[in-house]
């Protein structure tokens, strides 16, 4: 059996939250169940803290896959983010990949005013992001920050198909945008209010991994 290697995840470590006033702290959460080939395999949580333009965001997926009776793999995976508006302001994740540990702290630069005059190139490293699929401003990058590696990710992302996802039970109307680029594409569903409501993509061996909301 070819062992469903799910570094890709660190990709889906980190549909927009309402916006909250500096007065009006809020959260928002989203608890994917994780199927493998239609089949359980854990859960992957994100929440979304805001407080003006400041967000903390917290991510902690655990997977196991077992075949016949036994566990053929385990994956744990733990993240802390901190934004100002879209700009990413530091990350510290912590990675066990089937007994591999790795971890990871990046403090990306923050965003700098927009040079201005003729000759004036702005600075791409100013504002980074992650793989950040809860803020609709990721759609429009080119690079994202890989949570597991560090490693800033090349990217393309296109509005990608129409489909109706169960949500909680409902069907509901859905748009998913492809990420390419990475080692395998990542389709990200969001509803008509530009909400994530889950994710398809292909791991190793060619296996379906899916995120639902139950």
């Amino acid at each position: 059996m070819v062992r469903p290697s799910l570094v890709l995840i660190s990709c889906l470590s980190l549909a927009a939250p309402p916006a909250a006033s500096a007065a009006e702290p809020s959260d928002d959460v989203w608890d994917f169940s994780v199927d493998l080939d239609g089949q359980p395999i854990g859960r992957h949580r994100f929440t979304v803290s805001s407080s003006g333009d400041v967000r903390q965001v917290v991510s902690d997926a655990s997977f196991q896959v077992r075949v016949l009776g036994f566990t053929a793999y385990r994956y744990r995976h733990e993240a802390s983010e901190r934004w100002r508006g879209d700009c990413l302001t530091s990350i510290a994740a912590r990675t066990d990949d089937n007994g591999t540990p790795s971890e990871v702290r990046v403090e990306p630069r923050i965003a700098a005013p927009t040079p201005r005059g003729a000759d004036a190139k702005p600075d791409r490293d100013a504002c980074l992001m992650s793989f950040a699929y809860w803020n609709p401003a990721m759609r429009l990058q080119t690079r994202l920050l890989n949570a597991q590696t560090g490693k800033l990710e090349v990217v393309q992302v296109r509005r990608f198909s129409e489909d109706q996802l169960l949500v909680r039970g409902h069907a509901v109307a859905a748009t998913s945008y492809r990420i390419t680029g990475v080692a395998w594409p990542i389709d990200v569903w969001y509803d008509a209010d530009g909400r994530w409501i889950g994710l398809d993509t292909v791991v190793a061996g060619g296996r379906h991994l899916t995120y639902r909301l139950p």
